[in-house]
């Protein structure tokens, strides 16, 4: 893909060839990140979720709609969508993340069978805007940067634990068999929440973002990097709160599997950070490598069916 046609200013494959992608390590964490995570775990589930549903008026492809809100720490109100399989019994339940446009409503196109399916919308985008949080993806991910334990993305993670808890109680029979898919933004937040909930026994990570973020401020994107890079630029102290929140870094701490789809060349998530989360992974792991990540290309077609494919195979023993 290095002979990818493309206008960017800067190469999005970063000079890396596979085999160069395949041997990125994992970034110096702190000490206490483990501490870190698990203390937020345990106090994001004393939070009631109480979810609430208002069915749609049409089912849609075989599901039953519903709009959905639920209640996520800092008495933060998450709109999303929840989709229930019609006529048939539910034997798992997947909590699906976004990228960092949001979400205008919930996927139909589904490649895991007989499952519950969660939409939240991450704090302060979609449909769970809420000022002063800005729903721009440049401002969104500086919201709080400079406060560890109130950054943005810390709140998002908890968003995901707090959709595992709205979806036991909605649907109790998927105990035992929740699963987590996310794409890029969605991919880097579900990299995060995996280590420390139990719950979620498998997840698939699509071009997974916040890996690796001492090497991410070296590499120009024009995603949520460009921001931060910025920010670095501008106030010199980023790394005081991100060394917390590394893909990469929690990872390491996974032990559930995991199916990563990650790009050689992504103008928007540096392919070297979406290769330091699938490395760091400490669990049973595979990987699909996609020629190009959030640009459009000869071989996206297929590779969307091929990858399709092989997620129903993952999710099955969920």
């Amino acid at each position: 893909m290095s002979d990818f046609h493309h206008t960017y200013t800067f190469d999005p494959t970063y000079g890396y060839t596979q085999n160069a992608l395949l041997q990125v390590g994992t970034p110096d964490i702190p000490d206490d990140f483990a501490a870190f995570w698990e203390s937020r775990y345990r106090r994001a589930l004393t939070t009631s979720p109480q979810p609430r549903l208002n069915q749609w008026p049409d089912d849609r492809e075989g599901f039953a709609v519903y709009d959905l809100e639920y209640r996520s720490t800092d008495d933060f109100t998450i709109g999303g969508w929840l989709l229930l399989p019609q006529g048939r019994p539910v034997r798992r339940g997947v909590v699906v993340g976004h990228g960092y446009g949001g979400r205008d409503g919930p996927d139909f196109d589904l490649p895991v069978a007989d499952a519950a399916f969660l939409f939240p919308c991450f704090r302060g985008l979609s449909r769970s805007r809420r000022p002063p949080i800005s729903d721009e993806p440049y401002w969104h991910v500086l919201h709080d940067i400079d406060k560890r334990d109130r950054y943005i993305l810390g709140g998002c993670v908890d968003d995901v634990w707090l959709a595992v808890s709205a979806l036991l109680e909605l649907c109790p029979e998927t105990a035992a068999h929740i699963g987590y898919m996310g794409i890029s933004f969605g991919g880097g937040i579900g990299a995060l929440a995996l280590p420390w909930d139990p719950r979620i026994r498998r997840a698939h990570l699509n071009m997974p973002t916040f890996g690796h973020h001492p090497l991410r401020l070296e590499l120009p994107t024009v995603g949520s990097g460009h921001a931060i890079r910025n920010y670095q630029q501008q106030h010199g102290n980023v790394m005081d709160t991100l060394r917390y929140y590394d893909a990469a870094g929690a990872a390491a701490h996974t032990q559930v599997p995991v199916l990563v789809a990650a790009a050689l060349f992504d103008p928007v998530v540096a392919p070297p950070g979406q290769f330091a989360v699938y490395n760091a992974l400490a669990g049973p792991k595979s990987l699909y490598i996609l020629e190009a990540g959030h640009v459009d290309y000869p071989a996206r077609m297929r590779q969307d069916a091929e990858l399709r494919n092989i997620i129903a195979d993952f999710f099955q023993a969920l």
